[in-house]
């Protein structure tokens, strides 16, 4: 294994792994810690952790936990993945992770790149853009859990951290790779560790990936390792051979937990033509609607029905008042843990999953420990094979067109 990758949520973990195995890496990954050594062939392994929400100090445990795991695979390279759009409260997690993954790899020059221009997120000026929203306008200020109302990344990261926090600006990384290594060193002579790195393009991701040639740890979202594997295919080390894909043909379900603006459009547009039933909180924690209930509607429509609690954020917020954030947000995902094992034990072979706490229910329900990445649904989202009858896909609140559920189920299952 030449690149060890830890992911603080599901889909975030399974959007980085879309990226490195388009660019020609032999991907898989893993949920938790694995208990046994990596196959052979694995040249970019992804430890999907569910630590984005959780106690700060649980975070780094865990995440410190699967360092040492990747390690053990014989890493050169180590990647720490979070949300395109730095999901973290005041307090963590990503800054305590990276901290105590910088300290234990003695790494400097540690890159921070959310961007991923591809689903319109870009940094300029230290500053985090939601296509051409700053993230504090761009819905993201109402995240249940997450809430981002401060766009300055710099700002935002530093009384997270006791490292210093620097900036590499646009204008160095649209002057090159070695431009950008001047600038990285610049900032470390200066005692600066963790570096905020501006990027708009592709381009630019492909030339900070050149830059990090070499560093030990680079943190971000999934689109600043977009050309991290040109750096070991350029010393002969990767095969650049993509995975083979089988759908798995037969039933369908969708689950959505997310809020987000742009999952809500996706399940008011997948309503138009296929089957919906959504699921109130308070009737969760009630006891009214149960994962029986659920998972017997799921598997008795046609189409492919989607089950979800994708409420308004002032709806969301109201409940979490009545009831505490924690009871609802753990009544809802066990909800869907439940649900779809049932819908396992009923015979359905392809899961669609929206939202990051969703998802992490799902797999952890499912007892999911291996995923194979298959091809690309939408930028961010790959399909994946969970096991010899199941095929999953994990998404992100924020990613995807209004199409998304019909275009994910024609690819997992292969149907026209």
């Amino acid at each position: 294994m030449l690149l060890g990758c830890i992911g603080d949520d599901f889909t975030g973990s399974s959007d980085l792994a879309n990226t490195l195995a388009k660019q020609g890496m032999k991907v898989v990954q893993y949920t938790g810690v694995p208990s046994g050594p990596a196959d052979d062939d694995v040249e970019a392994g992804v430890v999907a952790l569910k630590s984005r929400s959780i106690d700060p100090k649980e975070a780094v445990r865990l995440s410190l936990e699967a360092l040492e795991w990747l390690q053990a695979q014989g890493c050169e390279q180590f990647f720490f993945k979070y949300c395109s759009t730095f999901d973290s409260t005041a307090e963590g997690n990503i800054g305590p992770v990276a901290e105590a993954l910088a300290e234990r790899l003695d790494a400097h020059k540690v890159i921070v790149c959310p961007a991923f221009p591809g689903t319109g997120r870009s940094i300029y000026q230290g500053h985090l853009f939601v296509k051409d929203k700053l993230l504090s306008e761009s819905g993201m200020e109402n995240h249940p859990l997450t809430p981002m109302t401060d766009p300055d990344i710099r700002r935002w990261l530093a009384p997270q951290t006791s490292l210093a926090v620097g900036h590499v600006s646009a204008e160095s990384v649209f002057a090159g790779a070695d431009a950008i290594r001047a600038a990285m060193e610049a900032e470390d002579n200066a005692g600066k560790r963790l570096l905020v790195v501006d990027a708009l393009r592709d381009a630019d991701l492909m030339e900070i990936g050149a830059a990090a040639d070499g560093l030990s740890l680079i943190t971000g979202g999934s689109g600043v390792a977009l050309g991290l594997p040109a750096n070991f295919e350029r010393r002969g080390k990767i095969g650049g051979a993509g995975a083979a894909w089988t759908p798995q043909p037969g039933r369908c379900i969708a689950l959505s937990g997310s809020c987000s603006n742009a999952t809500r459009a996706q399940v008011k547009k997948h309503a138009e033509t296929n089957p919906t039933f959504e699921i109130v909180a308070e009737e969760v924690i009630n006891g009214t609607t149960t994962p029986e209930t659920v998972a017997q509607w799921l598997t008795s429509q046609d189409g492919i029905p989607l089950a979800y609690s994708s409420a308004d954020p002032a709806v969301v917020k109201r409940v979490q008042e009545q009831f505490g954030r924690e009871k609802s947000a753990e009544a809802i995902e066990g909800l869907f843990a439940a649900t779809a094992q049932l819908c396992r034990a009923m015979g359905v072979g392809a899961i669609l999953t929206a939202g990051g706490e969703t998802s992490g229910a799902v797999v952890e329900g499912l007892k999911l420990e291996r995923l194979e990445i298959g091809p690309e649904i939408d930028p961010g989202v790959p399909a994946l094979r969970a096991g010899p009858d199941l095929v999953i896909a994990l998404k992100s609140g924020n990613f995807g067109g209004e199409d998304y559920f019909v275009k994910a189920a024609a690819i997992l299952t292969g149907a026209p």
